[in-house]
């Protein structure tokens, strides 16, 4: 029998409540969600969630917990208070980064000469509500990322460089830690940028793609 697209459309939402609950992985929701959209008949819809728990009843697997970090809004207080993985970075004929689940010192220090440095705040806890990155570049680079949630205020100077940051002042959401950075270049360059977390990223990707099959569908 063809399938409505009412139909399709209530499969997708049991994908993505199953997503959500842990049943299913990023990959395996994006395969399932792309055969649903391109399904034609019952018999195409049904084997997509023949293994998932039917809309408000409880699965035989014990429930999952939704992991924090995957929501819209970081959750700081689980972020901040950890013991720090890195106080500093060195870099000279070459590079260091800083990025992932890291945890930045509540005084953080770096340098690079003829080198590069990479500082990456998306994903990272912190050891105190008030952090200070302080950077330092004699013909190099050091380029920080920061995500839209967190309070940031960029300072600092060049000479014959550049501290590039001004777009990246700004508020985060309640709870932030107050990042405050403090950057020179001499004959270098320093660039502090707002970047969307991963998982936002993930979500308008997926966003895109429903409302393609969606016209594909017409």
């Amino acid at each position: 029998m063809r399938a409505s697209d009412a139909e399709r459309e209530r499969i997708a939402e049991t994908l993505r409540d199953a997503v959500a609950e842990g049943r299913l992985d990023m990959e395996e929701f994006e395969q399932r969600l792309e055969a649903a959209y391109k399904a034609r008949t019952h018999g195409e819809l049904e084997p997509l969630v023949r293994d998932l728990p039917a809309p408000g009843t409880a699965g035989p697997a014990a429930p999952v917990a939704r992991r924090t970090e995957d929501e819209t809004e970081v959750h700081w207080p689980s972020r901040i208070g950890h013991p720090p993985t890195s106080k500093g970075g060195f870099a000279l004929w070459g590079g260091f980064h800083r990025k992932g689940n890291w945890t930045v010192a509540k005084k953080f220090t770096a340098f690079a000469m003829w080198g590069g440095g990479d500082i990456d705040l998306r994903e990272a806890r912190f050891e105190d509500r008030e952090t200070v990155i302080r950077l330092f570049t004699i013909m190099g680079g050091i380029g920080v990322t920061v995500p839209p949630e967190l309070n940031v205020q960029v300072k600092g100077f060049g000479i014959m460089g550049g501290v590039g940051g001004s777009k990246a002042n700004g508020e985060g959401t309640p709870g932030s830690p107050h990042v405050t950075i403090v950057a020179f270049a001499l004959m270098g360059g320093v660039g502090v940028d707002r970047k969307l977390r991963r998982v936002h990223k993930e979500r308008l990707r997926l966003e895109k793609r429903e409302e393609k099959g969606r016209k594909e569908l017409g």
